[in-house]
């Protein structure tokens, strides 16, 4: 398990100027980026017991934060 948090500009780095322009151009990417965030917080957070929670919980957020960046990166794909 990482304690590393997984930012967009790390995960994407040849799309860090998509991502941008996704985010000011589009309001659903925007949306998603902006759960995405919140979900990668929580995640970090928990993983490095700064607000401790169950494994059960630990694994729904990160299958939250899996499913969207999946959502992300389909659409950086199609931009």
């Amino acid at each position: 398990m990482s304690h590393t948090p997984h930012e967009l500009a790390e995960e994407f780095p040849d799309k860090v100027e998509q991502i941008h322009m996704l985010k000011t151009t589009d309001k659903h990417f925007a949306k998603l980026m902006k759960d995405y965030h919140e979900v990668n917080r929580a995640v970090h957070r928990a993983e490095t017991g700064v607000e401790p929670c169950d494994n059960l919980a630990q694994v729904q957020m990160r299958k939250e934060r899996m499913h969207l960046k999946d959502q992300i990166a389909a659409m950086l794909a199609k931009a």
